[in-house]
């Protein structure tokens, strides 16, 4: 415990401001493709269709529904923010690696989606680490415990 509290002491010394405005971008990016994803759930369950695990493929659906909807908007707030991470990153690792590879790196065909997905990757590891930032509810909350 000793490691993490170190590591929150050296990112809360070194967060740069400017740097909660892209925090910001990601949750609502993240919260936009969960209300994508609630649209049009039709390509997972195609993609899932050889497995015979029906529960598995929509307990999947609503777990991926349920953490971009919420999480995208508490990471947005700075709201919890590393825990939100933390249900984020397995679906962003499903997505690189499992979904999006087989389309190919910089393949105009596919909208860019494996870049955009380890694009997203990369910034929630970042913010894992970094935390939320002065400009966000967690930073508030911490200065302001009896409001």
């Amino acid at each position: 415990m000793n490691t993490i509290s170190k590591i929150e002491s050296w990112a809360d010394t070194h967060h740069p401001r400017w740097i909660d405005f892209i925090r910001v971008a990601l949750g609502l990016f993240i919260l936009y493709k969960g209300i994508m994803f609630i649209s049009n759930t039709q390509p997972l369950m195609e993609m899932m269709a050889n497995i015979d695990l029906q529960f598995f493929n929509l307990a999947l659906a609503h777990y991926v529904a349920f953490a971009h909807l919420v999480g995208g908007f508490f990471i947005a707030l700075g709201l919890l923010t590393r825990f939100s991470i933390v249900f984020q990153i397995p679906i962003l690792i499903g997505a690189v690696f499992f979904v999006n590879i087989d389309q190919g790196f910089l393949s105009v065909a596919n909208n860019m989606e494996f870049e955009i997905s380890l694009i997203v990757l990369v910034l929630l590891i970042v913010f894992l680490i970094y935390g939320s930032g002065k400009f966000s509810l967690d930073y508030w909350m911490k200065n302001h415990p009896y409001w």
